[in-house]
C-alpha cells in the first residue's frame, strides 16, 4: 500500500526548483519535471533539419551511464508536449532508451516560439551553413543586421555574408551541405538573381566543378577598381548614379569580398556606363585636339573586336593609328624597395643585391623622366592610350612615326605592315596564315594559363601522394631553366638533356624523362609547382616548365583539361572552316590571275 508520504517523496523526485536567468538575473523558480518521453514530440516548424547521427549515439552513450544533465524547454499543446529546444538531448534518450526526460515547461506565443527556437540553435557551434542562413534571413524581418550580430555575437560582416548565402538556389546549397561548395563561393554565386544561377547549375552539369562556377562568377562581375569610369560620377547614366551607392555594388552589401572591396554584379549598368566612358573619351579627344590610340598592333587590326574599335573611330572623324605608327613615352613610375623585391622574389638575392638593383632601377627611371619631361620639345604631342577592350586610358606623350616615300609605296612597304586590301591574293594568304599562327599561340598562352589557374582553384598542394616521375621531371627542370646560369649549364649539366639542336620543346621534355633518376618530394615541391609556371607568351607547347607541368597534371585532372581543350578547340576549329573557305576563293584569285 502506497502511503502519502512515499508519493510525496517520488513527487520530490519529479519536480525540481530551478531559477530562470535572464539578462544575467535569477528570475521565477521554474520547475525541473520528468515528463513521459511518449508524451513529447519534436516540433514540425523546428529550424533545424539536420543532426549527426554519430553524436547522437556519443550522447546516448553518456545519457545512459549519466543521465540527461541539462533539462529540455517544452511547451504544453493539445495533450502533449512540443519541444521549444533541446530536441539533440530527447533523440539520444529515445536511442538510450529512456522512459522520461527532465523538462522545463513554459507558456510561448507562436512566433516567439520560433524565434527562440532560431536563436538557440545559431548559438551553437555546429550549425549547418545553410541553415544557419535561412534562420538570419528569418530574423532579418524584424531586426536590423547590426541588432542580430548583437544578440549572436557575431559581426556585421558575417551576418551580412549569410544573408546572402540565404538566397542561393537549392540546388547549389546541396553542395555547399555536403561540403563540395566552400561558402566564399556560395557567397559568391548567391550574388546571382535565381534565374542566372540556375543557368549557371544547369550549365555546369551533375558533378560540382569549383573551377567553372569560378570562372561564371569571374565572367559575370566586374572589378570597379579597374573599371575605366569614375565610380563615384553620378552623372555619367543618371538614372543608376554613382557606383559606390549602388545595391548592386557588393560593397554596399556587407564587403562580401573584404573591407571596401567594391564589384559590380550588374553587367547590363557596367557596360552601359563602360560604353558611355569611351564616347567620352572620343569626345575629350576631339574638343582637346588629343590623340586618341588604341593599344592595338597591326598583325591583330583584323580581328572582330579591334575592327569595332577602328571603326567606331572612324565614324567619329578620329584618324586612326595604332602602336606601329606611333612612339609613345609615358610617365614612368618610381621604383621602390618593394617594388623590387617583388620582382625579384623567385630569387635569392641578398639585401645588399637588392638595393643595386634598386640603385639601377632608380637610375634607369631618371633617365626616363628626364625623357618624358623633355617630350614636348623632341616633337612629342599630348595623346591618350586605352584598352580596346576595358577601355582603361591614360595619358602619355606621343609622336607619330614618318615613314619614307618607299615605306610608303604599296609593294615596298614591310608585308606585315600593310593593310591586306592594299595586298595581293598571295600575300594575303601568307598574312592570313602568318596571323592564324599567332592566333594559335595566344590561344595556347590562354589555355594553358587557364588550365594552371583552375588546378591552382583545387586542393592539389594538398595532396598525399608521393610524387609522380612527371612531377618530379616538371620540378626539375623548373628549377634547371629558372636557376641554373650558364655557366652552372656547362659546368655541371651540359649533357643534362643531350643534343637538343634537332629537338622541339616536348622532345627536350620525354628526353630528359628517360634520363630522369627517381627521388620523393614532398608538399614544397607541388607548392612550387604551381608558382614556376609562365603565362603571357608562354604556353604549354612552347616553354619547357609549361610542356612538363600540363603534361603532370593531366594524371589528376583529365576530365576537367580535356573541357578546357575542348573548349578551345571548337573555336579554333571553327575559325579554319571559314579561313579555308577564304583562302580557296583567294587561291581561285590566283589561279585566275596567272592564266
Amino acid at each position: 500500500m502506497t502511503t502519502k508520504a512515499s508519493t510525496a517523496k517520488k513527487r520530490s523526485k519529479t519536480k525540481v526548483a530551478a531559477k530562470e536567468v535572464v539578462n544575467g538575473k535569477k528570475t521565477l523558480a521554474l520547475q525541473i519535471q520528468n515528463l513521459p518521453i511518449g508524451k513529447i514530440k519534436p516540433d514540425p516548424k523546428q529550424p533545424r533539419k539536420t543532426f549527426d547521427e554519430k553524436q547522437l549515439v556519443q550522447l546516448s552513450e553518456s545519457i545512459k551511464t549519466y543521465g540527461v544533465l541539462q533539462p529540455i524547454t517544452v511547451r504544453q499543446m493539445n495533450g502533449h508536449y512540443v519541444i521549444v529546444m533541446g530536441e539533440r538531448r530527447y533523440r539520444s534518450s529515445k536511442l538510450a532508451s529512456k522512459k522520461t526526460i527532465p523538462c522545463i515547461v513554459k507558456n510561448f506565443e507562436n512566433n516567439d516560439v520560433l524565434e527562440v527556437q532560431i536563436i538557440e540553435n545559431l548559438q551553437r557551434k555546429d550549425v549547418e551553413p545553410t541553415e544557419e542562413a535561412e534562420a538570419i534571413a528569418y530574423l532579418s524581418e524584424k531586426y536590423t543586421p547590426t541588432e542580430i550580430a548583437k544578440r549572436l555575437g557575431r559581426t556585421d560582416n558575417f551576418i551580412r555574408q549569410r544573408l546572402k548565402l540565404a538566397g542561393l538556389i537549392d540546388g547549389f546549397k546541396h553542395f555547399v551541405r555536403n561540403g563540395e561548395m566552400t561558402i566564399s563561393l556560395g557567397v559568391g554565386v548567391a550574388l546571382f538573381e535565381p534565374e542566372e544561377q540556375q543557368m549557371m547549375l544547369e550549365t555546369m552539369g551533375e558533378d560540382f566543378n569549383a573551377h567553372q562556377i569560378n570562372r561564371a562568377i569571374k565572367d559575370q562581375t566586374y572589378d570597379l577598381e579597374k573599371a575605366s569610369f569614375d565610380v563615384t560620377d553620378k552623372k555619367l547614366v543618371p538614372k543608376v548614379g554613382s557606383c559606390v551607392e549602388c545595391p548592386f555594388n557588393v560593397a554596399n552589401q556587407g564587403n562580401l569580398f573584404g573591407e571596401g572591396k567594391m564589384v559590380c554584379t550588374k553587367a547590363a549598368c557596367f557596360e552601359t556606363k563602360k560604353s558611355k566612358s569611351f564616347l567620352n573619351l572620343i569626345e575629350k579627344s576631339k574638343k582637346e585636339n588629343i590623340l586618341l590610340i588604341p593599344d592595338i598592333r597591326q598583325y591583330w587590326a583584323d580581328d572582330e573586336s579591334n575592327q569595332l574599335i577602328i571603326s567606331q573611330l572612324e565614324k567619329n572623324g578620329l584618324k586612326v593609328y595604332l602602336l606601329d605608327d606611333v612612339e609613345i613615352i609615358e610617365n614612368p613610375i618610381e621604383p621602390t624597395i618593394k617594388t623590387i623585391q617583388e620582382e625579384y622574389q623567385h630569387y635569392d638575392y641578398s639585401e645588399d643585391e637588392l638595393k643595386a638593383e634598386l640603385d639601377e632601377a632608380m637610375q634607369n627611371h631618371s633617365e626616363a623622366l628626364e625623357e618624358y619631361n623633355s617630350a614636348k620639345e623632341n616633337g612629342f604631342v599630348n595623346g591618350i592610350l586605352f584598352h580596346p577592350e576595358t577601355y582603361r586610358n591614360k595619358e602619355v606623350f606621343i609622336k607619330i612615326v614618318e615613314k619614307s616615300k618607299d615605306e610608303s609605296t604599296d609593294y615596298s612597304a614591310p608585308l606585315a605592315n600593310r593593310k591586306m586590301a592594299d595586298c595581293t591574293p598571295e600575300e594575303q594568304i601568307v598574312k592570313i596564315n602568318e596571323r592564324e599562327i599567332r592566333k594559335k599561340q595566344i590561344e595556347n598562352n590562354k589555355q594553358f594559363e587557364e588550365v594552371v589557374q583552375m588546378i591552382r582553384e583545387t586542393k592539389y598542394i594538398d595532396t598525399k601522394k608521393t610524387l609522380s616521375v612527371d612531377e618530379m621531371v616538371a620540378f626539375s627542370i623548373s628549377l634547371f631553366e629558372n636557376n641554373v646560369d650558364y655557366v652552372g649549364r656547362q659546368k655541371y649539366f651540359s649533357k643534362l638533356l643531350g643534343n637538343t639542336s634537332k629537338m622541339t620543346k616536348v622532345e627536350m621534355v620525354e628526353n630528359f624523362k628517360r634520363k630522369f633518376k627517381k627521388e620523393i618530394f614532398h608538399k614544397l615541391i607541388r607548392y612550387m609547382l604551381t608558382k614556376q609556371v609562365h603565362f603571357g607568351e608562354s604556353n604549354h607547347v612552347n616553354n619547357l616548365t609549361n610542356i612538363s607541368f600540363y603534361n603532370a597534371m593531366q594524371g589528376y585532372y583529365k576530365s576537367q583539361i580535356t573541357g578546357i581543350e575542348k573548349e578551345y578547340a571548337e573555336k579554333r576549329s571553327k575559325r579554319e572552316t571559314r579561313l579555308k573557305e577564304r583562302i580557296t576563293v583567294l587561291e581561285m584569285q590566283v589561279q585566275e590571275l596567272n592564266e
